[in-house]
């Protein structure tokens, strides 16, 4: 009788949260959304520096997907994660990130402060390299009583994860409905990571048409 073969362990599947944050509170947001994906069984994240990835873009392909973060500036991306997104043209023109996952976060001191403008640069630099974009999924919890500073995406944000802090206020001082709502976002952009690659719908080099 032949011996059954050992199931192999499941593979690893590795995040990126990609971000840049002057006064902290983008780093802050940007730790709970990895800790997020991270409680998702088989996933690492990594919390990487804009600036420390504009001078070498081409780690990128050593991951499965991408979490982008920057605070909203004049109602776009700070200039360092322009600069960051603008690194990335060889890859752009090789293809390299074609078929990976992507997702982006942002945080101003305003409850709107066009923070919408800032996802959708985001997500049209996702599109320009070929990502497959994940946005968030949580309707607003105070629609079910919630208490809104407690509740999930307060802010209402479906095309990625929304957070405010306060001008001036501590890195750490958000409302605790942000700090669930990244933890959740993270989970969320794993749990999409694992699903679709079982099925063989994203990845490098995957690409649909």
């Amino acid at each position: 009788m032949m011996p059954q073969a050992l199931p192999s362990a499941p593979s690893v599947r590795t995040l990126a949260v990609i971000y840049h944050s002057a006064q902290g509170h983008t780093a802050h947001i940007a730790s709970h959304v990895a800790a997020g994906a991270e409680s998702v069984p088989g996933t690492s994240a990594v919390l990487l520096q804009a600036t420390d990835v504009a001078r070498e873009s081409a780690l990128l392909v050593e991951y499965d997907g991408y979490i982008f973060g920057s605070p909203t500036y004049l109602g776009g991306v700070s200039g360092p994660f322009k600069l960051f997104m603008d690194a990335t043209g060889g890859l752009w023109r090789s293809r390299r990130l074609a078929g990976r996952l992507a997702a982006g976060f942002t945080v101003s001191s305003l409850p709107a402060g066009d923070k919408q403008s800032t996802l959708l640069s985001m997500l049209t630099f996702c599109m320009q390299h070929g990502m497959l974009w994940v946005g968030n999924p949580f309707l607003p919890e105070q629609h079910a009583g919630v208490p809104e500073t407690e509740a999930a995406n307060r802010l209402g944000s479906w095309t990625g994860m929304m957070a405010q802090a306060g001008h001036g206020a501590p890195e750490h001082d958000f409302p605790p409905g942000d700090i669930k709502t990244a933890r959740m976002f993270g989970q969320h952009v794993a749990a999409t990571l694992h699903r679709l690659e079982r099925h063989g719908q994203v990845g490098p080099g995957v690409q649909r048409i």
